[in-house]
């Protein structure tokens, strides 16, 4: 595997569990609602750390994209 071949597949592995983590928290939200105390301040399950766990994933994804086509996000 070369190393944009890994890089395009570490970026899909990263989306398809943003993707999950999007649909958990619409489920969540359609079965019990969620406040925004809840969104934010949460302190179990997935909305524990949603906020900073899909920032974190979704720089990621750019860091990537940049590498992958060869240019720089600055």
């Amino acid at each position: 595997m070369s190393d944009v071949e890994a890089l395009k597949a570490e970026k899909a592995k990263l989306i398809t569990e943003m993707l999950d983590m999007q649909k958990q928290f619409i489920d969540i939200e359609h079965k019990n609602g969620i406040s925004g105390k809840d969104y934010y301040y949460s302190q179990e399950g997935l909305l524990k750390d949603y906020r900073e766990v899909y920032m974190q994933k979704a720089m990621r994804v750019v860091e990537l994209s940049h590498q992958i086509v060869g240019s720089s996000a600055n």
